[in-house]
């Protein structure tokens, strides 16, 4: 099991951690939005929570709770321009469909 991040990703929330007194690293999952169900959702972490998951890249945490792991699972994190705004970007391998406007996604049924 593991969640990563792209070299772009790594910079961008090494330098939030850096910047952000309290934050631990990057809190990761999901939860119930949009059109297909399930949405990606990131912040910084400031607490370990029971049940977390906790991935160490080269120093900088990601924090995965233990109902989004299986949904995330093996997802590598990016970080990009897109037109006028800067955001991360997932590459799901769970994610069997995203609706058409990329803000939600599916999983097959062994995952609901």
């Amino acid at each position: 099991m593991a969640v990563s991040l792209t070299p772009v990703a790594f910079e961008r929330v090494q330098r939030f951690v850096a910047q952000t007194p309290g934050a631990l690293g990057l809190r990761f999952g999901v939860t119930r939005t949009g059109c297909s169900g399930w949405g990606h959702v990131t912040d910084l972490a400031r607490d370990e929570r029971e049940g977390d998951s906790v991935f160490d890249q080269q120093g900088v945490r990601i924090y995965v709770d233990a109902q989004s792991l299986p949904l995330v699972d093996g997802t590598v994190i990016d970080f990009g321009k897109h037109g006028l705004s800067e955001t991360f970007t997932f590459k799901n391998p769970n994610a069997a469909a995203e609706c058409g406007c990329g803000e939600s996604f599916t999983t097959d049924e062994s995952h609901r």
